[in-house]
């Protein structure tokens, strides 16, 4: 049963992290299909460098067309006020800063899932997020959206200053 133990203890840790797919250990950078549709996300380094400016949506992640959803593309649970968001082609997790462009208000939150899967729609939110950024009356909202940092821990990789950012139109 040590033996065992040991090989668990030691591979386990391996496995996991080898499950973010990409050249990077600890981010989700595999490439997916979504209702016939094949989506590549961005490498780390044009992550970094990424801007774009187009509609953002709001999503429920506790009830997803009727059915209770409960988790994200990264296996966590979303919490009922969380501030988190989904994109289709950033390696998650990353943080990005949303600014609606509408009224100016911005707020930082951590990506942790994949979407949204509508055309013309470029980030979804939760609730909580599309209230501090004030459209959670309209439903969509013009926004501009920066990455800050992709990763958690020591495989946190933030955008350096004086590198100019890539804009995505």
């Amino acid at each position: 049963m040590g033996k065992y133990w040991f090989l668990v203890s030691v591979l386990g840790p391996v496995l996991l992290t080898s499950c973010g797919g990409g050249a990077y250990r600890g981010y989700m950078t595999r490439s997916y299909t979504i209702r016939g549709v094949r989506y590549h996300p961005m490498s780390v380094e044009q992550a970094l460098r990424y801007e774009e400016t187009g509609i953002a949506s709001w999503y429920d992640e506790s009830s997803f067309l009727g059915f209770k959803r409960g988790r994200t593309s990264l296996g966590e649970k979303v919490g009922r006020f969380a501030v988190s968001g989904a994109h289709k082609t950033l390696p998650l997790p990353c943080r990005v800063k949303v600014t609606n462009l509408a009224n100016g208000k911005s707020v930082t939150m951590r990506l942790n899932d994949r979407g949204p899967f509508i055309a013309g729609r470029i980030i979804d939110v939760t609730p909580r997020a599309a209230s501090k950024l004030g459209f959670k009356g309209s439903g969509l909202a013009r926004v501009r959206v920066e990455c800050l940092s992709v990763g958690d821990g020591r495989y946190k990789r933030k955008q350096r200053k004086g590198i100019p950012l890539v804009p995505f139109l």
